[in-house]
Protein backbone atom coordinates (compact mmCIF):
# COMPACT_ATOMS: atom_id res chain seq x y z
CA UNK A 1 0.00 0.00 0.00
CA UNK A 2 1.35 3.22 -0.74
CA UNK A 3 0.31 6.86 0.21
CA UNK A 4 1.80 10.46 0.29
CA UNK A 5 3.44 12.19 3.11
CA UNK A 6 2.47 15.88 2.75
CA UNK A 7 4.27 17.02 5.97
CA UNK A 8 7.58 16.03 4.79
CA UNK A 9 10.03 17.60 2.29
CA UNK A 10 9.11 15.75 -1.74
CA UNK A 11 5.86 15.12 0.35
CA UNK A 12 4.49 14.36 -3.60
CA UNK A 13 6.32 12.03 -3.68
CA UNK A 14 4.83 8.04 -2.66
CA UNK A 15 6.04 5.61 -0.31
CA UNK A 16 5.22 2.52 1.42
CA UNK A 17 3.56 3.81 4.58
CA UNK A 18 3.63 2.34 7.69
CA UNK A 19 2.07 2.03 11.25
CA UNK A 20 2.20 5.02 13.31
CA UNK A 21 3.72 5.18 16.98
CA UNK A 22 2.77 3.53 19.25
CA UNK A 23 3.45 0.65 16.69
CA UNK A 24 3.16 -2.72 17.85
CA UNK A 25 5.52 -4.11 14.69
CA UNK A 26 8.21 -2.71 12.54
CA UNK A 27 9.90 -1.78 15.77
CA UNK A 28 13.19 0.01 15.25
CA UNK A 29 15.38 -0.02 18.37
CA UNK A 30 18.21 2.40 18.50
CA UNK A 31 21.62 2.06 20.58
CA UNK A 32 22.30 4.95 22.31
CA UNK A 33 26.69 4.00 22.80
CA UNK A 34 26.22 7.55 25.30
CA UNK A 35 25.20 10.07 22.96
CA UNK A 36 25.58 14.06 24.79
CA UNK A 37 23.00 16.22 25.20
CA UNK A 38 23.28 17.81 22.26
CA UNK A 39 23.39 14.50 20.07
CA UNK A 40 20.62 13.51 21.74
CA UNK A 41 18.11 16.46 21.17
CA UNK A 42 19.33 16.05 17.26
CA UNK A 43 18.74 12.55 17.20
CA UNK A 44 14.81 13.53 17.73
CA UNK A 45 14.53 14.84 14.18
CA UNK A 46 14.11 10.65 13.45
CA UNK A 47 11.82 10.27 16.71
CA UNK A 48 9.09 9.11 14.47
CA UNK A 49 10.79 6.21 13.33
CA UNK A 50 12.36 5.38 16.55
CA UNK A 51 10.36 2.91 19.27
CA UNK A 52 12.76 2.10 21.46
CA UNK A 53 16.04 3.25 22.61
CA UNK A 54 18.74 1.05 24.90
CA UNK A 55 21.55 2.78 26.96
CA UNK A 56 24.05 0.37 26.06
CA UNK A 57 25.42 -2.24 28.20
CA UNK A 58 26.87 0.03 30.77
CA UNK A 59 27.86 2.96 29.68
CA UNK A 60 24.89 4.84 31.92
CA UNK A 61 27.07 3.99 35.27
CA UNK A 62 30.12 6.69 33.70
CA UNK A 63 27.42 9.83 32.63
CA UNK A 64 26.86 11.94 34.95
CA UNK A 65 23.32 11.74 36.66
CA UNK A 66 21.30 14.41 35.15
CA UNK A 67 22.78 14.41 32.14
CA UNK A 68 21.00 10.29 31.69
CA UNK A 69 17.75 11.89 33.47
CA UNK A 70 17.28 14.87 30.82
CA UNK A 71 18.36 12.26 27.98
CA UNK A 72 15.49 9.92 29.67
CA UNK A 73 13.02 12.70 29.63
CA UNK A 74 13.83 13.55 26.12
CA UNK A 75 13.00 10.40 24.86
CA UNK A 76 10.01 9.38 26.16
CA UNK A 77 8.89 12.96 25.25
CA UNK A 78 8.80 11.75 22.10
CA UNK A 79 7.49 8.48 22.75
CA UNK A 80 10.07 6.25 22.70
CA UNK A 81 10.45 3.77 25.47
CA UNK A 82 13.74 3.67 27.31
CA UNK A 83 15.38 0.61 28.80
CA UNK A 84 19.04 -0.53 30.39
CA UNK A 85 21.34 -2.37 28.14
CA UNK A 86 21.21 -6.21 29.44
CA UNK A 87 24.76 -6.40 30.20
CA UNK A 88 24.19 -3.76 33.08
CA UNK A 89 21.39 -6.17 34.57
CA UNK A 90 23.95 -8.95 34.67
CA UNK A 91 26.30 -7.03 36.82
CA UNK A 92 23.75 -5.93 39.28
CA UNK A 93 22.34 -9.37 39.44
CA UNK A 94 26.08 -10.68 40.24
CA UNK A 95 26.35 -8.01 42.78
CA UNK A 96 22.96 -8.76 44.50
CA UNK A 97 21.26 -5.75 43.85
CA UNK A 98 18.57 -6.42 41.32
CA UNK A 99 15.95 -4.85 43.72
CA UNK A 100 17.74 -1.79 44.05
CA UNK A 101 18.72 -1.74 40.56
CA UNK A 102 14.59 -1.55 39.73
CA UNK A 103 14.00 0.74 42.54
CA UNK A 104 16.60 3.71 40.49
CA UNK A 105 15.52 2.59 37.01
CA UNK A 106 12.11 3.78 38.03
CA UNK A 107 13.38 6.76 40.01
CA UNK A 108 15.74 7.69 36.77
CA UNK A 109 12.46 7.08 34.30
CA UNK A 110 13.17 4.23 32.67
CA UNK A 111 10.06 2.58 31.68
CA UNK A 112 11.40 -0.49 30.05
CA UNK A 113 13.81 -3.45 31.65
CA UNK A 114 15.83 -5.49 29.35
CA UNK A 115 16.59 -9.11 30.93
CA UNK A 116 19.66 -11.12 29.46
CA UNK A 117 21.96 -13.70 30.29
CA UNK A 118 24.90 -13.03 27.60
CA UNK A 119 27.98 -12.32 29.78
CA UNK A 120 26.61 -14.03 33.49
CA UNK A 121 25.64 -17.42 33.67
CA UNK A 122 22.16 -16.92 34.81
CA UNK A 123 19.51 -19.82 34.01
CA UNK A 124 16.30 -19.48 31.92
CA UNK A 125 14.79 -20.24 35.31
CA UNK A 126 16.10 -17.34 37.35
CA UNK A 127 15.94 -15.53 34.00
CA UNK A 128 12.46 -15.84 33.97
CA UNK A 129 12.18 -14.91 37.49
CA UNK A 130 14.04 -11.71 36.79
CA UNK A 131 11.42 -11.19 34.20
CA UNK A 132 8.56 -11.42 36.39
CA UNK A 133 10.09 -9.40 39.28
CA UNK A 134 10.85 -6.51 36.52
CA UNK A 135 6.85 -7.08 35.20
CA UNK A 136 5.54 -6.54 38.96
CA UNK A 137 7.47 -3.75 39.46
CA UNK A 138 5.98 -1.90 36.72
CA UNK A 139 8.14 -2.07 33.50
CA UNK A 140 7.59 -3.24 30.42
CA UNK A 141 10.27 -6.22 29.47
CA UNK A 142 12.02 -7.70 27.12
CA UNK A 143 14.93 -10.45 27.35
CA UNK A 144 17.76 -11.26 24.91
CA UNK A 145 18.58 -14.84 24.08
CA UNK A 146 22.21 -15.26 23.02
CA UNK A 147 26.02 -15.30 24.54
CA UNK A 148 28.04 -12.31 23.69
CA UNK A 149 30.94 -14.74 23.51
CA UNK A 150 31.27 -16.14 19.79
CA UNK A 151 32.30 -19.55 21.36
CA UNK A 152 29.76 -19.88 23.75
CA UNK A 153 26.90 -19.20 21.55
CA UNK A 154 27.49 -21.53 19.17
CA UNK A 155 26.89 -24.24 22.03
CA UNK A 156 23.50 -23.00 21.95
CA UNK A 157 21.25 -24.97 19.51
CA UNK A 158 18.55 -23.25 18.03
CA UNK A 159 16.12 -25.24 20.05
CA UNK A 160 18.04 -24.14 22.99
CA UNK A 161 17.26 -20.87 21.86
CA UNK A 162 13.68 -21.14 21.07
CA UNK A 163 12.89 -23.07 24.35
CA UNK A 164 14.77 -20.24 26.55
CA UNK A 165 12.65 -17.24 23.86
CA UNK A 166 9.35 -18.88 24.94
CA UNK A 167 10.21 -18.75 28.54
CA UNK A 168 11.37 -15.54 28.53
CA UNK A 169 7.65 -14.98 26.96
CA UNK A 170 5.93 -16.93 29.55
CA UNK A 171 7.28 -15.01 32.51
CA UNK A 172 6.21 -12.07 30.83
CA UNK A 173 8.51 -10.57 28.15
CA UNK A 174 6.94 -8.78 25.54
CA UNK A 175 9.42 -9.33 22.90
CA UNK A 176 12.45 -11.59 22.87
CA UNK A 177 15.85 -10.08 21.41
CA UNK A 178 18.23 -12.15 18.82
CA UNK A 179 21.76 -11.29 20.26
CA UNK A 180 24.45 -10.10 17.55
CA UNK A 181 26.12 -7.33 19.27
CA UNK A 182 27.26 -4.72 17.97
CA UNK A 183 29.43 -6.35 15.24
CA UNK A 184 26.78 -8.42 13.60
CA UNK A 185 28.80 -11.43 13.37
CA UNK A 186 29.40 -14.63 14.38
CA UNK A 187 26.26 -14.76 16.62
CA UNK A 188 22.90 -16.15 16.67
CA UNK A 189 21.25 -15.90 12.99
CA UNK A 190 24.82 -14.29 11.63
CA UNK A 191 28.22 -15.85 10.40
CA UNK A 192 31.32 -15.13 10.68
CA UNK A 193 31.42 -12.67 7.68
CA UNK A 194 27.49 -10.76 8.96
CA UNK A 195 25.54 -12.74 6.72
CA UNK A 196 22.23 -14.05 7.66
CA UNK A 197 21.38 -17.63 8.28
CA UNK A 198 17.97 -17.22 6.51
CA UNK A 199 16.57 -20.89 7.60
CA UNK A 200 17.47 -20.22 11.20
CA UNK A 201 15.87 -16.25 11.02
CA UNK A 202 12.68 -18.07 9.77
CA UNK A 203 12.72 -20.90 11.91
CA UNK A 204 12.58 -18.72 14.93
CA UNK A 205 10.13 -16.51 13.15
CA UNK A 206 7.79 -19.57 12.70
CA UNK A 207 8.56 -20.69 16.18
CA UNK A 208 8.05 -17.45 18.69
CA UNK A 209 6.11 -15.20 16.03
CA UNK A 210 7.31 -12.21 13.91
CA UNK A 211 6.14 -9.49 16.28
CA UNK A 212 7.64 -10.85 19.34
CA UNK A 213 11.23 -10.98 17.69
CA UNK A 214 13.58 -8.39 18.00
CA UNK A 215 16.47 -9.41 15.13
CA UNK A 216 19.61 -7.26 16.40
CA UNK A 217 20.99 -5.88 13.14
CA UNK A 218 23.74 -2.92 13.38
CA UNK A 219 25.08 -3.02 9.60
CA UNK A 220 22.98 -2.38 6.35
CA UNK A 221 22.85 -5.74 4.63
CA UNK A 222 21.26 -7.44 7.55
CA UNK A 223 18.57 -5.04 7.57
CA UNK A 224 18.23 -5.11 4.06
CA UNK A 225 18.07 -9.25 4.61
CA UNK A 226 15.69 -9.11 6.98
CA UNK A 227 13.64 -6.65 5.21
CA UNK A 228 13.88 -8.41 2.19
CA UNK A 229 12.82 -11.96 3.91
CA UNK A 230 10.15 -10.71 6.36
CA UNK A 231 9.01 -7.33 5.09
CA UNK A 232 9.15 -3.93 6.13
CA UNK A 233 7.41 -4.65 9.94
CA UNK A 234 10.51 -6.91 11.24
CA UNK A 235 11.73 -5.62 14.21
CA UNK A 236 15.39 -4.12 14.31
CA UNK A 237 17.49 -3.51 16.92
CA UNK A 238 21.46 -2.80 17.70
CA UNK A 239 20.78 0.04 14.67
CA UNK A 240 22.87 3.33 15.37
CA UNK A 241 21.55 6.40 15.99
CA UNK A 242 23.01 7.83 12.64
CA UNK A 243 21.62 4.96 10.39
CA UNK A 244 17.92 5.46 11.82
CA UNK A 245 16.65 7.22 8.88
CA UNK A 246 18.49 5.71 6.05
CA UNK A 247 17.04 2.26 7.89
CA UNK A 248 13.56 3.97 6.95
CA UNK A 249 13.78 4.75 4.10
CA UNK A 250 14.77 0.82 3.74
CA UNK A 251 11.23 0.11 4.92
CA UNK A 252 9.81 2.60 2.63
CA UNK A 253 11.43 1.09 -0.07
CA UNK A 254 12.99 4.80 -1.18
CA UNK A 255 16.56 2.99 -1.53
CA UNK A 256 17.82 1.42 -4.01
CA UNK A 257 18.71 -1.98 -1.89
CA UNK A 258 14.43 -2.36 -1.45
CA UNK A 259 12.81 -0.16 -4.23
CA UNK A 260 10.68 -2.05 -6.34
CA UNK A 261 11.31 -5.25 -3.78
CA UNK A 262 8.98 -4.54 -1.83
Amino acid sequence: MKAKDNKKAFGFVDVITRTEKTRKKGLTMVLDKGLGPNQAQDLMQAAPYIDIIKLGWGTPRLSPEDVIRRKIKLYRNHNIKVGNGGTLLEIVYQQGKTELFLDYCRQMGLDLIEVSNGVMPISTEEKANIIRSANAAGFSVISEVGKKDPAEDRKLSLQDRIIEARSDLEAGARHVIIEARESGKSLGVYDDKGGLKEDMARTLVEEIGIEKIIFEAPDKNQQVNLILLFGSDVNLGNIRPEDVIPLETLRRGIRGDTFGKL
